[in-house]
């Protein structure tokens, strides 16, 4: 026989076994996973999502809730919402990594984007931007010490016109020089 398994051999799962393993895992969809976030933000997401009418096709919506109460959406607020939704965490992650708006990590207080798109790049925006992380002391999608600022390089912003462009949260400041950069900064450090 050697080494090889007869049907006398293998092990028989019983009926009750075998139906325990395809039953879904009972979840609590208000347990968090990962890093701890306060349980009233949480409270506070529930509260948004089940005062919908209904929540079909308002995935982007709830999300933009999420990160309105959160700041950002970590992994664990994106598998809330996927549990609360009853789809699959995929789905929002896809969602999230899709769309520039969202981010996983925290940010700061407030929010520089740079445009590199091709209108600002060609005027000066690699200048711009260098002149941004030496400023802030960070790198692209990182958050200065202090908290107050996160700096991102974005594909355009859709102000070619008024280029090079950088944003301040939503406030648009175009033709923009480098000697303007510790200017524009000041303005958010009071």
């Amino acid at each position: 026989m050697g080494n090889n398994v007869t049907e006398f051999e293998c092990k028989i799962i019983n009926r009750k076994d075998v139906n325990d393993m395809t039953k879904p895992a009972e979840i609590s969809v208000t347990q968090t996973l990962g890093e701890d976030l306060p349980k009233e933000k949480f409270d506070e997401l529930e509260k948004f999502i089940d005062g919908m009418e209904t929540t079909k096709g308002e995935l982007i919506t709830i999300l933009h809730k999420a990160q309105n109460i959160f700041g950002y959406i970590p992994s664990n607020v994106q598998l809330f919402v996927a549990r609360k939704l009853g789809i699959p965490g995929a789905e929002v992650f896809g969602v999230v990594s899709f769309y520039s708006y969202f981010t996983t990590k925290p940010r700061g207080k407030h929010t520089i984007s740079c445009c590199m798109g091709t209108a600002c790049y060609v005027r000066g925006a690699g200048a711009i931007l260098e002149q941004l992380k030496e400023k802030l002391g960070i790198e692209s999608d990182e958050i200065t010490e202090d908290g107050l600022f996160t700096l991102r390089n974005v594909r355009c912003i859709g102000a070619c016109g008024l280029a090079p462009v950088v944003m301040v949260d939503d406030k648009v400041y175009g033709r923009v020089k480098v000697e303007e950069i510790d200017d524009i900064l000041n303005k958010y450090r009071e």
